[in-house]
This record gives C-alpha cells, structure tokens and sequence, in this order.
C-alpha cells in the first residue's frame, strides 16, 4: 500500500536526539536569512523524505526552510562535540553554523536528519556569524551529489537557499542556507568531548543510544563498546579505500569531520583528483600537507584511534585489557582498507579474478600516471577501450603518458592479464564504464556553477551538474565539455575552510 506524500507540515518528526539531555545539545531557534530565493531542489531527497516535490513550487516552502515560522514537529538543537583538528585537541567545537532541525522517519522506517547550514550563532559559534556563503553551500549540494552517484556513502541536501544577505569572509558574499539530510550527524568528536571532559555517563549514554538507534544488531554483544569500535572501524576503512579509488580528497579530516556511520562529512575544501598527484594538498590551508590525498588512509586510522581512546572506559575490562581491544581493533584497520582497495582497483582495471600480480600492475599504472600527469578520471575511462590484439597499438591511451615505451610494456602485461581470464573486450569495457566515472565534480566545473550563481543569479549550472553527476556513468550527448580537463590555470584551482 501506498504512503501518502508529506508537505512541510505534515512530517512525520521523532527527535530522538533532543530526547537525550541537554549536555547533549544547545537548543536554537535558526536566524531567517534576508530575502531568500530558492537555488536548487533535490526530488531524489524529497522521495527519500516521502515529500511531495510539487512543495517546492509553493510560496511557503523557501519561508518555511528559511525558518521565517517554525517547522511543524522540529525541535531545533545545535549539537556539542569536541574533536582533534590538525592533529591537536579543541576541547569544544560543536554546531558553529548550523542546526538540527529535527529526525523524520520515511515510510521504511528510516531515520533523516534535517540539519539547516548556515542557520545563524549558536553557543558553538566560537566569535562567527554562523552563516554559509554561496559558494561553499553550492560545492557541498553539488557534492553530495557527486558521491552519491559514485556509490559512496554521504550526507546529501535537499535544497539550497541563497539570499541578499551580506557574509564577511575575505571579501562581502552573499548568505545561503542548505537543507542537509543524513540518517545522523553523529561524529567521532562527539564522544571525545565526553571523554575528555570525564563525563562517562555521558559517554555511556550516548554509546547506547548510537547502538540502540544506528546499530542494532550489536545490542545483544557481549562487549557492545568495542563491537561498535569495529564496526566504524571497518566503515572507515572502506570509505577512505573508497574516496582513493575515485580520486576524492576530503582536505579536512579531522575527527570532528569523521561520521560514526562511515558517511563522507562536511564538504570544505575537496577536490578531486585532475592530473594524477598521490600528494595533492585541496586545502591552501593545510601548510603542512597532513590531509593530502595520500595520506587519508593513515590518517582515518590515525582518527580511529581518538576514537577508540574516547571508548575506553566503556569498554569491557580493567583499562590496561580495554586498550590491548581497541588496539586489536585498530590493527584491523590495515587489511580492511587494503581488501577494499585490491577489490575496487580490481574493477576499475576490468579484472574479474584475483591474482598474486594485480597490486603491482595497479602500482605500476598509477606510478605511470603520476610521472606523465595524467588525468585520474579520464585514463581510467580511457582504459576501458584498451584493444588486447596482440597487433593494437592503444595510440590514444598511451599518447596520455610521457614515457610511451613505459606504457607499452605495462600494456603488455595488461594485455596478459585480461587474456589470462579469457576476458572479452566489449564485456570487459562495459564493466569499466559502470566503473570508472565519465564525469566528477571538477573544482572548474563547481566554479562555473558559483560565478553564475553570485554574478547573475543564475542557477542554470547547478542544476546541469546534478543530473550528470546523479548517474556519472553515462555519456550524454551534447555535454562533452563536463567530461573534459580542466582548461590551462585552473588545474590548480584550490579552497579553502573559509565559508
């Protein structure tokens, strides 16, 4: 039986966060933002909501997510938590910018956190204005986007609000407002400011309710603490394996920005990869390099242990038996992440089986792409047109790199290889394209999408990307210029935190 679809005012709400005490949260009303209009629209959030996606024609609906009057059953709250940024540890950060509005249950009985950004101050807000601009509002819509169609898991939006509001960062920019959805915005700060504030009971309290309300099926563990340290553990792993298999460089992983549920968080300073650099720096900010894009592997794990020191003392044991398990847990970490990298790069080079030398012929091409500079994304697609005629010569493919005759010898073992699993071209081929993307979320291409945004209102670019980058697999004719790389001066386009 059909559910019938929601407005704004008939969701089904259920805080079960503002439920919690309120050491938890701050509660706060959201600050309208000065004549707001409304930049993009998500229907593939509004089905995940059960919203009827005709709302967003209504005059209401901009008011309504502007908090210009209350949203019927949200209870607004900003949540606390704490976290390691740039490797030190801020004893308090939480909500700066924005607010959770409240929990809505879909018709599965799925919870969707619906966190207003750039909201206005709120107890976290450290001396700012708790606004979003337009710019970092638009690269974070458009990215969640990005991953989603990439198979990654990730908060997304459900709609993107700009206004006439003037926010100071380097220079005045406009405010904006983006409707954040998750099943929850838990992060690993949020129990380290529990721990290190030596409120166990708090920490317990939110241990059990994480498992209680995001993992079942550990409730019934005989150490639930520690089965839960596994369990983002091994999320962790997989989702940093997942973002170096695509060429996603988040630029601030600090523990703040680390999801409990393995969710990519907090879109600031991101960039996915143009010409192959294993040490790409997204963030101008970041002087020392700690989160290039080589480094996110070790340093989830490294966030892992923050982690696990903030569940010490619920897990089972006396302290010196709760270390030796989270420990044992972080050791995992290492074999969980190369299983799904081995897997991942095994369908990006259109391998079916598993064999002893397919790590080093997926080193070797990536070494290849690193010397010659080639595109991430493009050789990958490019890759898949590779003719295993013992006579083809693969001219375009190997015109990508410097070093023609390096490639030549690497295709002859790539050549092998496919043959070796009887693999069909043509077959083969479409397995890597529903592999390797055609587009991403290129910094000029989000660019683009922000001058016409902040210089004419035009939100004509956003609304192109997130339909190539709902199914970034598929070629469309006509749009071959988002599929291109970057123009000369703008590959090294970078970001930066402030928004």
């Amino acid at each position: 039986m059909l559910s019938v679809m929601h407005t704004l005012n008939t969701l089904p709400f259920d805080n079960s966060y503002a439920r919690l005490p309120d050491g938890f949260y701050s509660r706060r009303v959201p600050r309208p933002l000065e004549n707001p209009r409304l930049a993009a629209f998500n229907p593939d959030v509004a089905a995940l909501l059960n919203l009827d996606p005709e709302e967003a024609r209504r005059p209401e609906f901009v008011a309504t997510i502007n908090s210009e009057h209350p949203l019927p059953g949200s209870e607004p709250i900003a949540m606390l938590y704490s976290g390691h940024q740039f490797g030190h540890y801020v004893p308090q950060l939480g909500d700066g910018r924005a607010i959770l509005l409240g929990e809505v249950i879909d018709p599965r009985g799925e919870r969707w956190d619906l966190h207003l950004k750039g909201a206005g101050e709120t107890p976290y807000s450290r001396s700012g204005d708790g606004r979003a601009v337009l710019r970092s509002t638009i690269r974070e819509y458009l990215c969640g986007e990005a991953m989603h169609g990439l198979g990654i898991p990730t908060t997304r939006a459900l709609c993107l609000l700009d206004s006439e509001e003037a926010v100071y960062r380097e220079n005045a920019e406009r405010g904006a407002l983006l409707l954040r959805v998750a099943p929850s915005h838990l992060r690993f700060g949020s129990f380290e400011v529990f721990y290190y504030r030596s409120q166990f009971q708090h920490l317990k309290r939110l241990a059990d309710y994480a498992i209680h309300q995001h993992f079942p099926q550990l409730q019934d563990a005989s150490d639930p603490a520690t089965a839960l340290f596994r369990e983002v553990n091994e999320r962790t792993a997989r989702l940093t394996a997942q973002w170096q298999l695509v060429g996603f460089a988040h630029g601030v992983m600090n523990t703040d920005n680390m999801s409990l549920l393995g969710l990519t968080l907090d879109y600031g300073p991101f960039g996915f990869l143009d010409a192959y650099n294993p040490g790409f720096v997204c963030n101008h900010s970041d002087h020392t390099g700690r989160y290039a894009f080589d480094r996110q592997p070790r340093i989830g794990q490294w966030n892992l242990s923050c982690l696990g020191q903030a569940l010490l003392p619920l897990m089972e044991g006396d302290p010196g038996e709760a270390a030796e398990k989270a420990n044992a847990v972080l050791e995992e970490y290492d074999d969980h992440f190369a299983s799904h990298y081995a897997t991942g790069m095994r369908q990006k080079l259109g391998l079916r089986d598993t064999r002893p030398e397919d790590g080093a012929l997926a080193t070797d091409l990536l070494k290849l792409m690193s010397d010659a500079g080639a595109d991430y994304t493009n050789t990958f697609r490019a890759l898949a047109d590779f003719d295993s005629h013992p006579e083809a010569g693969n001219d375009r493919l190997r015109d990508r790199f410097v070093d023609r005759e390096a490639f030549d010898n690497w295709g002859q073992r790539y050549r092998r290889r496919i043959q070796a699993e009887n693999s069909q071209d043509s077959e083969r081929a479409a397995r890597m394209n529903g592999i390797n993307a055609h587009y991403i979320l290129r910094n000029h291409l989000a660019q683009n999408a922000i001058e016409k945004a902040e210089q004419d209102r035009d939100y004509s670019e956003i609304e192109i990307l997130q339909t190539l980058l709902k199914d970034p697999f598929t070629e469309r004719s006509g749009m071959e210029a988002y599929a291109e790389e970057p123009p000369e001066g703008e590959q090294r386009l970078v970001v930066s935190c402030s928004s």
